[in-house]
């Protein structure tokens, strides 16, 4: 039996300060409520600003939200969707691109058979290994790695006072 709707998380790394009503329009219009949206200075690219939304929504959620924040080409953002079953993730940034993967109920990548398929099919070991990374998307996440720190820096500052 499949979850009506599931949890989901919008985690925006950086995005041009001109672009903030226009994203919350988007989300508001897809997540189908106002959203109270926080919106903080990003400060490892001047000029941007971040921000994290938790919703609750239909499945499918998550690939529209990432759909519409994509077609702004300045954004790095996360988007996630799980449920007790698993769910997907996708994570953009400008040089990059998006990148879409699906998610165990405690938030791992799982690779499907075909892309293990597809990697496992060469003999170059080098080939293998590129394969297998881009299905984990670890060149999304060492791209975002700085990006998430700045928030953990921030809850640690906070948990010091």
């Amino acid at each position: 039996m499949h979850e009506k709707n599931l949890n989901g998380l919008v985690v925006i790394h950086s995005a041009p300060s001109a672009l903030r009503q226009h994203i919350e329009w988007g989300l508001n219009s897809l997540i189908g409520a106002p959203q109270n949206i926080f919106w903080r200075e990003q400060p490892l690219a001047p000029g941007t600003v971040r921000a994290t939304l938790e919703f609750r929504a239909p499945l499918g959620t998550a690939a529209k939200i990432a759909t519409a924040l994509k077609n702004w080409h300045y954004l790095r953002f996360e988007v996630s969707e799980i449920g007790s079953h698993g769910g997907e993730i996708f994570r953009c940034t400008p040089e990059l691109g998006i990148h879409r993967a699906t998610i165990d109920s405690v938030g791992s990548i799982l690779i499907p058979e075909n892309v293990a398929r597809v990697a496992l099919a060469h003999y170059d070991d080098l080939k293998i290994r590129e394969n297998i990374e881009l299905a984990l998307g670890i060149q999304w996440d060492t791209e975002l790695e700085p990006y998430r720190a700045v928030d953990l820096q921030e809850v640690q500052r906070l948990r010091a006072i």
